[in-house]
């Protein structure tokens, strides 16, 4: 393990202690810090998108997600 990588886990290990809500605000300090920012999204492709996934439910191909599952799979605690 390199030091960049443990002071990384440490980070992240304190990270994690905060409540969601700094968590939220942690990182939107951090991305905000890359110079380089995301292309913004396409409201068209956004839209087709979700009409996809649509479409895939209403056929039966894919199932939905519980909410349990949803946050299982999420990596992160259920804000309430």
């Amino acid at each position: 393990m390199t030091k960049s990588t443990s002071a990384l886990q440490k980070i992240e290990a304190a990270a994690l202690q905060l409540s969601g809500r700094d968590r939220l605000k942690l990182a939107d300090r951090i991305l905000g810090s890359l110079t380089r920012r995301p292309k913004p999204a396409n409201p068209a492709e956004i839209l087709a998108e979700a009409k996809r996934r649509d479409a895939q439910l209403e056929s039966g191909h894919v199932r939905p997600l519980t909410e349990k599952a949803f946050w299982a799979g999420s990596g992160a605690a259920k804000m309430s």
